[in-house]
């Protein structure tokens, strides 16, 4: 894990429970349990709910990789710990509970 990783993981957990898990060159972050963005080098890159529409409107949207949905591309704006919780807080209400997992390799 790297230092960016490190320093995202850092200002998030202001908020609440943050995982970063490496996937497929990249970093996936989960919030309180759901996905809520990737991490692409040091590049973060947040999903679109209606909250970080309005709270990133400023952001450029990008596709961290082929076929994917558009991010939004956040830079630098963590400072201030209001902020961050007013935008984890609406993005994990307005996200699809995460699916339960399918047990593998039973057949019943």
């Amino acid at each position: 894990m790297n230092e960016y990783n490190e320093y995202v993981r850092e200002v998030f957990a202001t908020a609440g429970d943050i995982v970063i898990k490496s996937m497929m060159g990249g970093y996936l972050v989960y919030f309180n349990g759901k996905l809520i963005g990737d991490i692409c080098g040091n590049e973060l890159l947040l999903k679109r709910t209606s909250t970080s529409d309005r709270l990133l409107a400023d952001c450029e949207l990008r596709y961290p990789y082929e076929g994917s949905k558009t991010l939004m591309h956040v830079f630098d704006r963590f400072e201030d710990t209001a902020f961050v919780v007013e935008l984890l807080d609406g993005m994990y209400a307005e996200l699809p509970e995460k699916k339960p997992e399918k047990a593998r390799g039973k057949n019943k």
